[in-house]
């Protein structure tokens, strides 16, 4: 029997800056359960924020990943993001979903910053059983060649792309299962990557905003090598372990001061567009910087606000083997996007 075949089966498929991740949720009980998780580490500069640079290396770390994880099946959910993906909540005229999706192209011209022939562009009626004059539609956009060079390398590897989501639903879709708590007021999702951290803004659980500020942990790791002369090795160690310590200080106060001041303009933005009030009352950080000790101490105390590192598998059934050879409390934090696709129900 070909247990990752079944169509019951979604693989999630996460390509990174830094690591490639697959994670594989059996959707055949009541709850879904996870059956598998691989990671990968991905040669340096391979990816770039989110863009795939060296199709050859990436198409193999996706098949060495896949055949870790023992995956048979060839239908994998993927997701693109990064400064190509536009993200926005606006108004528009109160209409039926085909009469505003005829509207999208005009409102494409107005919101997106590239030519509106080169994107594929999607929206959502927040509203729909409103009774006002406008409705809350909430509108995604990315160029088309950022989603082409993605599907190029599934194809590459022998893989069909079911899905082909935008890495802030993605991260949503994981986040929700396991806060149901943080939808509601306005919370921020940070996913601490290699190269960005990318910022989700939830507004009563609508992800209505998204930011990438450039500060990852590859920032992090050679402002410790440059700044306090520690070896690569080092560097990585101090990021990657479990204790503070002056150098690890030092260079977390400057860079969560940077991502801390993102964090603010994408709320300040948001609030001066939606015309509203509602103040930042939490935030959660995953991603592999998630874990870098006193960075959520650091962002906390520059926002004022509770800083929790969100963990994907927080409500997931997780079988028995599927985290084998991975310490959990290390890899939980990097599985928010890839288990938030993989959630995403077959067809």
């Amino acid at each position: 029997m070909a247990l990752f075949g079944r169509k019951k089966t979604t693989v999630g498929l996460d390509i990174g800056s830094g690591l490639v991740k697959v994670a594989v949720i059996d959707h055949g009980r009541s709850d879904p359960e996870l059956v598998k998780v691989a990671i990968t580490p991905l040669l340096a500069d391979a990816v770039v924020e989110g863009e795939i640079m060296d199709p050859g290396i990436v198409t193999e770390a996706v098949t060495s990943t896949l055949l870790a994880a023992g995956v048979e099946s060839k239908e994998v959910a993927i997701a693109v993001g990064g400064r190509d993906v536009i993200i926005k909540k606006i108004q528009i005229e109160r209409v039926k979903e085909q009469q505003a999706r005829e509207l999208m192209r005009w409102e494409a011209e107005q919101h997106v910053p590239f030519d509106v022939d080169s994107v594929e562009f999607d929206f959502q009626i927040l509203d729909p059983d409103g009774d006002t004059p406008e409705m809350s539609v909430l509108f995604v956009a990315a160029k088309r060649e950022l989603i082409e060079a993605k599907t190029r390398v599934m194809s590459d590897a022998g893989l069909t792309p079911t899905v082909v989501d935008v890495d802030a639903f993605a991260l949503h879709n994981a986040f929700e299962r396991s806060y149901p708590e943080a939808m509601s007021g306005v919370v921020a999702l940070a996913n601490i990557g290699h190269d960005v951290t990318n910022v989700n803004i939830l507004d009563e659980g609508v992800p209505v905003l998204t930011r990438d500020i450039t500060v990852g942990t590859r920032r992090l790791r050679e402002d410790l090598q440059r700044d306090r002369g520690l070896s690569p090795e080092a560097a990585s160690d101090l990021l990657q372990g479990y204790d503070r310590t002056p150098d690890l200080d030092a260079v977390i106060e400057r860079r969560g001061e940077e991502i801390a001041v993102g964090i603010e303009r994408a709320v300040a933005f948001l609030a001066s567009s939606s015309r509203s009030a509602e103040q930042l009352t939490s935030l959660y950080v995953c991603g592999g910087g998630a874990r870098i000790p006193g960075l959520a101490d650091a962002l906390g105390a520059r926002l004022r606000i509770p800083v929790t590192q969100a963990n994907p598998l927080a409500s997931l059934t997780v079988r028995d083997g599927a985290l084998e050879g991975l310490v959990t409390d290390e890899v939980a934090p990097l599985l928010m996007l890839p288990i938030g696709l993989a959630l995403r129900q077959p067809a």
